[in-house]
């Protein structure tokens, strides 16, 4: 994957200062918007000019954090404009349709848990900023949680990128790894919540009591 964009990265270093930071926001904006850039990929190597000397390590996570919280919040307000029809397969047809119903379990089981961890739930964060649009999530915690996740991920693996130098491919290649990894479990601590709700809800159907269902918000 990475010889694919070798031209493009060899294109980015070759940049003056200004138009490299500019490269990183519009990208780190991007990703969020259509999930296909590679963004995390570009923040790393943002952190390895830094390492060079090119680029001020600071700015790079300023910028990254800022175009991260902005394109979130950006496919945000898509969602909560659209609201329900946001689900109507003949939209946002890039976006994976399985990931909206993953991101509606965790929001109604951890509420503003998950925009806080957003960034690091590799290829499901413009599902959950479009679903946490569509349940009117608080605009302001929204907000602030997002910003929060995106300083604190883009500067892990900006100060990666930083520290390992020439290696700084291999930090991409772990978070490939990591992503794969964090999917997994996350798919199946889904299947695990949905079995246990759907078990409750059985019980108490048999019991005469209430159908155990989820939420009508988040909290």
């Amino acid at each position: 994957m990475l010889d694919g964009f070798s031209n493009f990265f060899a294109w980015m270093e070759a940049l003056s200062p200004i138009w490299a930071y500019v490269t990183l926001l519009v990208i780190a904006y991007g990703e969020n918007v259509l999930p296909p850039i590679p963004g995390d990929m570009v923040v790393v190597f943002g952190g390895y000019m830094a390492g060079l000397g090119q680029l001020h390590l600071g700015v790079v996570i300023l910028l990254s954090t800022v175009g991260g919280a902005l394109g979130f919040m950006t496919m945000y307000a898509v969602g909560y404009k659209l609201g329900r029809s946001v689900l109507n397969p003949d939209r946002l047809q890039w976006l994976p349709r399985e990931g909206f119903d993953r991101a509606q379990r965790w929001i109604h089981q951890y509420g503003y848990g998950v925009i806080a961890a957003n960034r690091f739930l590799s290829g499901a964060r413009s599902v959950i900023s479009l679903t946490a649009g569509m349940f009117r999530m608080e605009t302001a915690r929204t907000a602030w949680w997002c910003t929060v996740s995106a300083l604190v991920w883009t500067g892990l693996i900006s100060y990666a990128g930083y520290a390992v130098g020439e290696n700084w491919d291999l930090v991409v290649t772990y978070l490939r790894a990591y992503g794969r990894i964090v999917l997994t479990i996350l798919v199946l601590g889904a299947v695990g919540l949905g079995a246990r709700w759907y078990w409750r809800r059985q019980r108490r159907t048999a019991t005469g009591g209430d159908d155990g269902g989820p939420p009508s918000e988040p909290r």
